[in-house]
């Protein structure tokens, strides 16, 4: 079999960091090849350098068999490369066809668009690859599951061969990760070669050719699904067994820490959250459960204050917060692990002991009276990088410098250090591999021993369903159903936030 591309020796150093060392990898034509590796192993600069958006500092890559060396991702594109991102990159006022030719358009005489020669060579690809969109339908109203799809045939229809996913599952239930499987596998027939990065290890064994481990910035095996377990990937990741996140006893107390009742929550004149009745116990872990885009970000920015509360009340520690500042609420004893790390939960070019003090600034130890206490924000950042593993050479450096999964790391170490009473956890362990889950579920699982009350919103079910004491799901707006973690499975889990549940019950 030919190989569709092949980077040799590559090297990229970060100041104070070495990203990729020395990396090797082979990848043949037609195959879906899977890389897996811990944060910081050099994952997505391995592919980002694939793609053109970063340049090898040592190293040859070869493509089709040419030789290349991307000074940018359009030369990428040029030879048939394409990647779709973790976080999507669509404008959610345009529709399928305006997103997906955004950039690539086919202009008629005097420069204005041929939408009748864009929609065909759409529906060409569409068909071709066994993809079904809505040309005319809005970004906005889609699911994401088909925002992805989306995503997916915009790369396709500038001519990709190479198809480059970064953490595809992340944010889709069950019934998607089916869908999208088959899609890669008809990609694959189809001649496509697919890269993906993935840390869930059961969806890398089921649908990879061969899988390639990067630990610490090199390569260490590459091996076939058929000849290793999820345990013996792990160990190659991480040195350790695959971590679980079931608990085993209750600790649910009787005393109510959040209480939200009759809440509703409006974007313009149009509802997002109605009549949405919630409690939450010390010592509980509440999970809610749904579909993104459902009412759970309207609902948790109504509790942590950022969002105005059209009707109904919140309550914590039966003190009435409903129109209370962020401020009062933190200082009572409110901690956020925001869904999206890098737009919500960090300061990406402020240095790391800046970003530590960040939502806590005015309690201790950050600040000493009206001062900024900045020998109590380095201590408390050094505490953090120990105690969480935040992989970085110093606390100097900015944000950005970090792997993902050493922001989130970051972001959920600031939070439990400052012993909250309530937690709002929203996708706590999202792009982190497994040692670092592991190390997040352990202070999560301590905490709710130590009488914390969590709220958990997760898009990995098995975390939602090994976490929490109840779970809620969340649909257009309202909670539709209450579930037992104890007898729930992941799939019927999904059924509930697509609705599949609710429809069969009521026929």
């Amino acid at each position: 079999m030919a190989r569709a591309s092949e980077l040799v020796g590559i090297t990229k150093r970060f100041p104070g960091v070495v990203a990729n060392d020395r990396v090797d990898l082979a990848v043949e034509e037609g195959e879906i090849h899977a890389i897996c590796g811990e944060n910081g192993a050099g994952k997505s600069t391995l592919m980002k350098i694939l793609y053109g958006m970063q340049p090898a500092d040592e190293g040859t890559m070869t493509v089709f068999g040419k030789q290349v060396r991307f000074t940018k991702p359009t030369e990428a594109i040029n030879l048939g490369i394409g990647m779709v991102h973790q976080h999507f990159m669509l404008a959610e006022q345009l529709t399928v066809l305006e997103s997906v030719i955004l950039g690539s358009e086919p202009t008629l005489k005097g420069g204005r668009i041929d939408f009748a020669e864009a929609k065909g060579h759409l529906r060409e690809v569409s068909e071709a690859y066994g993809l079904e969109v809505n040309p005319d339908e809005l970004i906005e109203t889609l699911e994401v599951g088909e925002r992805q799809r989306v995503e997916i045939i915009k790369v396709l229809y500038r001519g990709a061969k190479i198809l480059i996913l970064d953490e595809p599952t992340a944010v889709l239930v069950p019934q998607e990760v089916e869908e999208l499987f088959r899609n890669m596998r008809e990609l694959k027939a189809s001649g496509t070669t697919i890269l993906f990065i993935d840390h869930k290890l059961d969806e890398v064994l089921a649908i990879a050719d061969t899988i390639t481990v990067l630990r610490q910035g090199r390569s260490v095996a590459t091996v076939k699904p058929s000849d290793v377990t999820a345990h013996d990937l792990a160990e190659l990741m991480v040195g350790s067994e695959l971590p679980t996140p079931a608990t085993t006893e209750s600790t649910v107390t009787d005393i109510v820490v959040l209480q939200v009742r009759d809440l509703a929550v409006n974007e313009g004149d149009r509802p997002v959250v109605s009549d949405v009745n919630l409690t939450v116990h010390r010592g509980e872990v509440v999970g809610i459960a749904g579909v993104e885009g459902n009412g759970q970000t309207e609902l948790i920015e109504a509790i942590i204050g950022t969002r105005q509360v059209a009707h109904g009340s919140i309550t914590m520690l039966d003190e009435a917060i409903t129109r209370a500042s962020v401020r009062h609420r933190r200082e009572r004893g409110l901690g956020y692990i925001p869904q999206d790390r890098q737009r919500e939960g960090l300061l990406l070019g402020a240095p790391l002991w800046e970003n530590t003090a960040l939502g806590h600034q005015t309690q201790e130890p950050f600040s000493r009276g009206f001062w900024m206490n900045r020998e109590g924000m380095r201590a408390a950042t050094e505490h953090i990088r120990e105690e969480f593993d935040v992989r970085t050479p110093n606390i100097d450096v900015p944000a950005h410098a970090l792997s993902g999964g050493n922001q989130q790391k970051l972001i959920v170490g600031r939070e439990m250090a400052a012993n909250p009473t309530m937690l709002i956890a929203s996708h706590p362990t999202r792009g982190i591999d497994v040692g670092a889950q592991a190390a997040v579920w352990d202070q999560l699982k301590a905490a709710r021993a130590a009488g914390l009350a969590t709220l958990l919103i997760s898009a990995d079910l098995d975390e939602l369903i090994g976490l929490s004491d109840t779970i809620v799901v969340m649909l257009r707006g309202r909670l539709v159903a209450t579930l037992d973690p104890a007898t729930v499975t992941p799939r019927d889990l999904g059924a509930y936030m697509t609705g599949a549940a609710l429809r069969e019950g009521a026929a």
